[in-house]
């Protein structure tokens, strides 16, 4: 089938949307779900025990699709699967630019039945080269605009990534964590079955989107390999695309086959065909949104030097045995700024040469510190500790204080990085407050020092693959 992007815009921002067959079981989830939408939103329900919930939440209902005023933009399908071929006949017939089916039990389940069910929706969409989403997905969600696979994720700040994944539990779950982490989402898509629309599909179009300057994706098998990595080459070289892929176990490639219906690939051939088109690949969520922050926040990543500091000496010699492990490397400063500290700094030997020790007296001198650190010739990155004695706030002095040396740092337009760590009662939201603190600031924070590292070594591993620009 030859995509119509412009379709998919339309489907992405839509000015009219409706929902097919929401059902009073699951509390009309889908109705709930677009109620902040901005445009205009109707319903197509043939029970009438349903007519008055669904007038009492504002929607005005149809018997039919073809009766629905005007173009219609987006249609979520949430009937049974044997009414489903039904309801793409009308979406046909309507000239609606796309539709998200909720609706499984079709090739997934590995019965005679659904598989049957599942080619004659293949059949109808590809004859009328319709762009149908799905089946068994949570579709498109768009904070921006207001359209969302569930009704729990947020609204109103678009940001630049987009997100592309087989699985609707990931891509709720992705956007929800990834906005409390300080990264939002600017479009993201749940294809699942991927029947007609398929993830090079999605990922091309996101390619073109300006708005979007990273592309994080969750993914269970490909169906066309070749044309695939031929979108993947292509986007990749223009902007960072970071991929999850699941299954990678046998056991995992087992389950993936009952979930969407997809076969898992050799993964000695998938990591290879990655790293040939330039794409960056991880394995978990929380490595997913700290590489996308990373590539976001950070300058090009040139070299894979670090100076660590801002923690005492323990936390010091412990992060660089995590940053070597992970791939970068922790070297001495040059004599000419062992020069220029021993000037000041009486204590120059052991821990302090690099990592730098900054406990007791010697924060007094940390902005001057961290200038001769930040400007030497053997370090590449900075990392730095936000942190405080166990049990103690972070006052608003100390914050301060610390912005004022990360902005120097950040002047030099080196790679810098922090690491908030805090042993309070409260720690876990007063971490992420103070994430999100550095973040409007253009500094990437990460909650442990294992993800900050993995993430400043995906960043140096993008930028330095010899494909992509930076």
């Amino acid at each position: 089938m030859k995509v119509d992007f412009s379709k998919l815009e339309r489907a992405f921002n839509p000015r009219t949307v409706v929902v097919v067959g929401d059902s009073k079981a699951s509390n009309f989830e889908w109705i709930r779900g677009q109620k902040e939408f901005k445009g205009k939103l109707y319903s197509v329900h043939v029970n009438p025990n349903s007519f008055e919930d669904i007038k009492a939440l504002g929607v005005e209902n149809f018997t039919s699709l073809l009766d629905v005023p005007g173009p219609v933009d987006l249609v979520i399908v949430a009937v049974a699967r044997k009414a489903a071929p039904a309801v793409l006949d009308d979406c046909i017939r309507k000239d609606v630019a796309a539709a998200h089916f909720f609706s499984s039990g079709f090739s997934e389940t590995d019965t005679e039945e659904g598989r049957e069910l599942e080619r004659q929706l293949i059949a109808r969409a590809e004859a009328a080269n319709f762009h149908l989403i799905g089946p068994n997905c949570m579709g498109l969600y768009n904070p921006g605009i207001g359209i969302r696979q569930n009704e729990d994720q947020y609204l109103g700040d678009s940001g630049p990534v987009g997100f592309i994944s087989q699985s609707g539990s990931v891509a709720i779950g992705f956007s929800m964590e990834a906005h409390f982490q300080g990264v939002n989402i600017n479009k993201s898509a749940s294809f699942g079955n991927g029947i007609v629309l398929d993830s090079p599909d999605f990922l091309e179009y996101f390619g073109r989107d300006p708005a979007i300057k990273a592309i994080g994706m969750y993914l269970e098998g490909i169906k066309n390999g070749r044309r695939f990595m031929s979108v993947l080459r292509d986007v990749a070289a223009r902007k960072p695309v970071v991929i999850w892929r699941g299954g990678r176990t046998e056991d995992g490639g087992r389950a993936i086959a009952s979930h969407t219906g997809s076969l898992a690939s050799s993964s000695s051939i998938w990591n290879a065909a990655l790293k040939q088109c330039g794409a960056i690949q991880v394995g978990s969520v929380e490595e997913l949104i700290d590489t996308l922050k990373a590539l976001l926040f950070l300058p090009t990543v040139r070299g894979n030097r670090v100076a660590i500091a801002g923690g005492p000496g323990g936390q010091s010699v412990t992060s660089t045995d995590v940053f070597v492990e992970a791939g970068l490397s922790v070297p001495r400063l040059t004599r000419e700024s062992y020069a220029e500290l021993e000037t000041f700094f009486e204590v120059v030997g052991g821990s302090y040469r690099n990592p730098i020790d900054t406990a007791g007296p010697v924060r007094r001198d940390m902005k001057r510190i961290m200038s001769i650190v930040a400007r030497d010739n053997n370090i590449d990155n900075i990392a730095y500790f936000v942190s405080t004695r166990p049990g103690r706030h972070i006052t608003r002095e100390q914050l301060q204080g610390t912005m004022g040396i990360l902005e120097d740092i950040r002047q030099l337009n080196k790679p810098l990085i922090t690491m908030v760590l805090l042993n309070t009662s409260d720690a876990a939201n007063e971490d992420r407050d103070i994430m999100n603190i550095l973040q409007e600031r253009g500094i990437p924070a990460f909650p442990s020092v294992p993800r900050g590292a993995m993430a400043l070594k995906n960043a140096f591993d993008y930028y330095n693959n010899g494909r992509n620009r930076g």
